[in-house]
């Protein structure tokens, strides 16, 4: 009977790394390749699976999926909900109404995105990649639909290699046709949380679409045909940088997807319900579905890899495998890597404890700048053609142009009011504006003073007030010249 070398170590009392990051380069370097840097691209062929990680993707792949083809059409108040409107600048996001000044949101918004996978990562490994990834979730989608045109795994295969003929020729361009309806429709949604879908529909029906739409539909429809269609596992590979970085994020208590060597060695086939401690073997049938199953091609048994995107096809296979042979599931399953050596993990460490704390922090601030953001905004610039005007009747005038920003979706009648040293008056008088709903409205007034009461300038504030809501209020500061004796 044939033993491996990795048993023999282990009989000889030599333990082998148990947890090693495997990349192509290293399999390059040991088959005695040329030592470049990039492998040459082979097609994966996976193989479907039936499992609860796998129901787990499905269930993770149907919600965003959703969420992506269905808000773009959600209604709000007669308005789309979600839609960047980059020409009038503003962004609208259900019942909130952003503006270029709160810009600062979506920066904070972002942080909050990063450190969250920081700090996910170093629980529970790329859990990012394996189930929400829009480059996992639509390599699914376009995998889905070249089973339902092309057939399983073997049928595919054989399809590849076969000569092209009606049968071939007639699955391919079923495959096509699938793929390049649901690429363009995913550009379509895109471009539809920047033009308002409807009007973007009816364009599309009536062969009206601007030059710019047509180009970014046609743009991200062919990046995902592309990205989702063909590159694949190549994007995780060799695009992503997230895998070439993830290594700063874990640690030996992080949660990997990885194979119990010390269960599984020596591997080899055997018959349904033998006994695998009476062949000299472990509990592996090298069956090898775990490696048909991989979305990327590689082969879990080898180690932990960057290639690995964590989505646990795997385990599925595995497990499948063993309840088949009566043996008991996880030779491949969520693990640490201290577990795996038979030490205690501790899940609250200096890192994780670190990545909490900040992420509850910037949350909590996020949250709270956003529950009091300021629904009216007021921007005052002062004419700068004169630094003052002296009237007849002994007074001194500035002109001011002002900006009344209403962020709520309801119009409303403001007036406007200042306040500084002296007798201010302001011109015109009353000083309503009527402002609709998310506008910016400019306004002219005039403030006029005694010239020398107080003599030189000083600071005045004006304020808006909403006539129908007092809380729709705000102040700025300005700057009024006078001279000085």
């Amino acid at each position: 009977m044939k033993v491996s070398a990795r048993s023999r170590d282990r009989a000889a009392g030599r333990r082998s790394p148990r947890l090693r990051l495997v990349t192509s380069a290293d399999e390059t370097d040991a088959g005695g390749g040329s030592g470049s840097l990039y492998e040459a691209q082979v097609k994966v062929y996976p193989r479907e699976v039936a499992g609860r990680f796998s129901r787990l993707r499905l269930v993770a792949a149907w919600v965003l999926l959703g969420l992506y083809y269905a808000n773009a059409w959600l209604q709000w108040n007669g308005r789309q909900a979600f839609l960047w409107d980059l020409p009038a600048r503003k962004f609208y996001i259900l019942g909130l109404v952003l503006w270029p000044q709160d810009f600062i949101f979506l920066t904070g918004l972002l942080i909050i995105a990063a450190l969250s996978l920081f700090f996910f990562t170093a629980l529970g490994g790329r859990l990012w990649c394996g189930y929400a990834c829009p480059q996992t979730v639509w390599t699914e989608t376009f995998l889905w639909m070249e089973r339902v045109a092309e057939g399983g795994r073997n049928e595919r295969m054989k399809l590849d290699r076969a000569p092209w003929s009606m049968r071939k020729l007639t699955r391919k361009s079923f495959k096509q046709f699938l793929w390049v309806t649901f690429a363009l429709w995913t550009g379509f949604t895109f471009v539809g949380y920047f033009t308002p879908i409807r009007t973007l529909a009816h364009e599309v029906l009536t062969a009206s679409l601007g030059p710019w739409e047509t180009f970014w539909i046609l743009f991200y429809g062919l990046a995902t045909y592309l990205n989702a269609g063909f590159l694949r596992e190549q994007v995780c590979k060799y695009m992503c940088p997230y895998a070439r970085f993830q290594s700063a994020m874990f640690d030996r208590d992080t949660l990997i997807i990885t194979y119990d060597e010390e269960r599984g060695e020596p591997r080899g086939a055997r018959r349904r319900g033998s006994d695998p401690v009476a062949l000299g073997l472990g509990d592996c049938t090298d069956c090898t579905w775990c490696v048909q199953v991989c979305p990327t091609g590689i082969d879990i048994r080898r180690g932990l890899q960057q290639e690995c995107i964590a989505c646990a096809a795997c385990i599925d296979a595995c497990d499948t495998v063993m309840d088949r042979m009566g043996y008991a599931p996880g030779l491949i399953r969520y693990t640490t890597q201290h577990a795996l050596e038979h030490q205690s993990t501790r899940v609250l460490r200096p890192r994780v404890i670190l990545y909490g704390v900040v992420l509850v922090l910037l949350a909590g601030a996020w949250i709270t700048a956003l529950a009091l953001r300021e629904p009216v905004a007021l921007d005052v610039i002062r004419d700068r053609n004169a630094l003052y005007r002296l009237l007849d009747d002994g007074q001194v005038e500035n002109v001011y142009d002002l900006k009344i920003m209403n962020k709520t979706e309801s119009a409303h009648r403001f007036r406007i009011d200042v306040r500084g040293p002296g007798r201010l008056e302001i011109d015109p008088l009353p000083a309503i504006f009527q402002v609709r709903g998310g506008e910016v409205y400019p306004a002219a007034v005039r403030v006029r003073r005694p010239a020398y009461e107080p003599a030189g300038s000083e600071s005045v504030v004006f304020s808006v007030e909403a006539l129908e809501d007092s809380s729709l209020r705000t102040t700025a500061t300005a700057r009024f010249l006078a001279p000085s004796r």
